[in-house]
């Protein structure tokens, strides 16, 4: 398996890829790929963050990490968004999406990016040292319940004493 940087010439197909694995995710609204496509235009998108998974010359996985922000009651602290991790309905329980999580988290602590969000499910995203953002005083916006929402410290201790609120949309 090689992990590696998308490429435009792929953006077509990863839009489908993403709607397909979402297709039998355990969680989905079914908007999961419209909503990177937007991630992606905005100014939030960082390139080197955008990584697929591949075996074969066969897309099998995808990831995204884009900006986002904990704004506090008198300024803001930059951290990423996780979102989306899709992986083949074939490669799934192989690896695949931890391999792409511990990349894309080298890549950014290399890039200085302190912590990373993500809304998901706690047992999954919880092996890779993802907690409640509630339990750091962060509060998140849009409404979804709590425990769904996580963070992890790729600098250990960055967030004590950040209180506020970060946007997930």
């Amino acid at each position: 398996m090689i992990i590696r940087q998308e490429k435009s010439s792929e953006f077509e197909y990863i839009y489908d890829f993403v709607r397909v694995a979402f297709e039998t995710a355990k969680v989905s609204n079914g908007k999961e790929q419209d909503f990177f496509i937007k991630l992606r235009a905005s100014d939030r998108y960082i390139p080197e963050l955008a990584l697929v998974a591949e075996k074969n010359a066969k897309i099998i996985g995808h990831i995204m990490l884009t900006k986002t922000y904990v704004i506090t009651s008198n300024s803001k602290f930059d951290a990423l968004l996780l979102a989306p991790l899709s992986v083949d309905v074939d490669f799934r329980k192989r690896g695949v999406g931890s391999n792409l999580v511990t990349r894309s988290f080298e890549i950014a602590k290399n890039l200085g990016y302190k912590a990373v969000f993500v809304a998901g499910d706690p047992a999954f995203y919880g092996r890779f040292g993802f907690e409640m953002s509630a339990l750091f005083g962060i509060k998140h916006i849009p409404a979804i319940p709590e425990q769904f929402i996580m963070v992890h410290e790729l600098t250990a201790g960055v967030l004590a004493g950040i209180t506020g609120t970060v946007t997930l949309t």
